[in-house]
């Protein structure tokens, strides 16, 4: 039990002194002081014994219990400041790469974000839901590496049973590779000894009946022929000129299995005598365009029987336009002839899967006949079983296609639409703002293409990115070296 505290009053007598009442009041105030320090003593057992009370009961404090195993801290975690490689620290903190596109497909080169392997294969994209149209292009400038990166590609896809086909090499740089991987180049222009007869029946399907394939031909051959006729006229035959070919031509099959140009040139000319004879003047501008090509300017290439055959069997098939690259009425209608001729072997639903290769893609999109067959390909690429590979200088060329607003730019512009792949390799600093908005890049993106190196591309596979370094093996550096000769002889270029 506490102790209690008993207090006294002094009570002062009658007659007391002054210093007897100063004595008394000083014992009074003793024992008041007294009293106060017992009550202060009491409070403070109190509370040390409800103290102590607390400190037996057993949880952890607010702050957490002290020591090196308390895993907690009553302070904010300070962490110094720390300096590393980006090697370094790409490992501590591999959460930060993008995870790529996995491991199938060919080899490309390396990522430079992750460090990792890069590989890819349009068809195998496809399957898997990722991109929508195996279609590609390339673009950048001379010296950047995107040549390099189409003979990777493709070269690198064959043994997995893809095959190649390059419709018009106007620099006759894919033909040495065409032979090194067993293909064949077809070379052609004046002076040489191969003839391409653009009325062949070509390669033919083993589904299509007797039937079927008679009237591919004769579409095939009727297209080919208004083509070449549009592409040398310059402009679009007219109703009675498409009836005097169509005439001149049916009139030359029926006589002979394997017509010829100068046969159907000579028929538009001079119709036969069963013939309508207001038909020679219908067709007279268009016998005489088509006439270049057998007597004039343009002969020695499509005026006889053909002294090639496209085989299609064959792992690529490149044609070697690099003879006859100062003409560009003689490109366009090689180009036209043989996009014509390989397109028997594109329509093959057994033919598997292949790369077409649209190099120098400028040249060929300045003629409505070849972009209106480009277009063909590159909308029919999925059910074709094709993969198509456009190759620029830069993504402005297309503003060079045809007028603003015309249907040529907007061919042009489908083309690049059809693209879910696209590799922009080094752009000059006046080509970033109309790259960067025709492909929407971001400005990051946008910043890095003028510093790229050779051979570093920035890939936009949909709405993915990926800044990938490309890599050749010696043999393929040599190979596929195209400034040979700026070189001293013997040497390579630095990849």
């Amino acid at each position: 039990m506490r102790d209690r505290l008993h207090t006294s009053t002094l009570i002062s007598p009658a007659g007391e002194s002054r210093r007897a009442r100063h004595e008394r009041e000083a014992a009074a105030r003793r024992l008041r002081e007294q009293a106060d320090t017992a009550r202060r003593d009491e409070q403070r057992r109190v509370r040390d014994a409800q103290r102590a009370e607390e400190r037996a009961r057993l949880y952890l404090p607010r702050a957490g219990e002290p020591g090196p195993a308390a895993l907690r801290q009553p302070r904010r975690l300070r962490i110094p400041q720390h300096q590393d490689t980006s090697a370094t620290l790409g490992g501590a903190y591999p959460f930060l790469s993008e995870a790529g596109l996995g491991p199938r497909g060919v080899f490309v080169g390396t990522d430079l974000y992750s460090g990792s392997s890069f590989t890819f294969d349009p068809w195998d994209l496809y399957a898997r839901g990722i991109i929508s149209a195996p279609n590609m292009v390339i673009a950048g400038i001379v010296g950047s590496g995107k040549s390099s990166l189409a003979k990777s590609l493709y070269t690198r896809s064959i043994p997995f049973g893809r095959r190649v086909y390059v419709v018009g090499d106007t620099k006759g740089e894919h033909s040495a590779v065409a032979e090194l991987v067993g293909g064949k180049a077809i070379m052609l222009g004046h002076g040489l000894a191969a003839r391409l007869n653009p009325l062949d029946a070509g390669y033919r399907p083993s589904a299509l009946s007797d039937a079927e394939w008679g009237a591919q031909v004769t579409t095939r051959r009727r297209d080919l022929i208004g083509a070449l006729t549009e592409t040398m006229l310059n402009r679009p035959l007219t109703p009675v000129e498409h009836t005097a070919i169509d005439i001149a031509l049916r009139s030359v099959v029926a006589t002979t299995s394997v017509p010829i140009l100068p046969q159907v040139v000579d028929r538009i000319l001079e119709p036969d005598q069963s013939s309508d004879t207001r038909l020679a003047e219908d067709g007279r501008l268009a016998g005489h365009a088509l006439r270049r090509l057998v007597h004039g300017d343009l002969a020695g290439v499509f005026d006889g029987p053909s002294t090639v055959e496209f085989d299609p069997t064959l792992p690529m098939l490149s044609l070697d336009l690099s003879r006859v690259t100062e003409n560009s009425a003689l490109i366009s209608v090689l180009m036209t002839c043989a996009s014509a001729w390989m397109e028997s072997a594109l329509l093959d639903p057994a033919g598997g899967q292949r790369w077409v290769i649209y190099d120098e893609a400028w040249r060929l999109m300045s003629y409505p006949s070849l972009l209106r067959r480009m277009d063909a390909h590159w909308r029919l690429a999925r059910a074709l079983g094709i993969a198509n590979m456009l190759i620029f200088h830069k993504l402005s060329d297309l503003d060079t296609v045809g007028d603003s607003g015309s249907a040529m730019r907007a061919l042009a512009s489908s083309l690049l639409a059809n693209a879910e792949t696209r590799v922009i390799y080094r752009q000059e600093s006046d080509q970033i703002t109309g790259t960067g908005a025709m492909l929407g890049l971001s400005g990051t993106e946008r910043k890095l293409i003028p510093g790229l190196g050779t051979g570093q591309g920035l890939w936009r596979i949909k709405e993915r990115s990926f800044l990938v370094q490309g890599q050749l093996h010696p043999d393929e550096l040599q190979a596929f070296q195209t400034d040979t000769r700026l070189l001293a002889p013997g040497s390579t270029r630095e990849h």
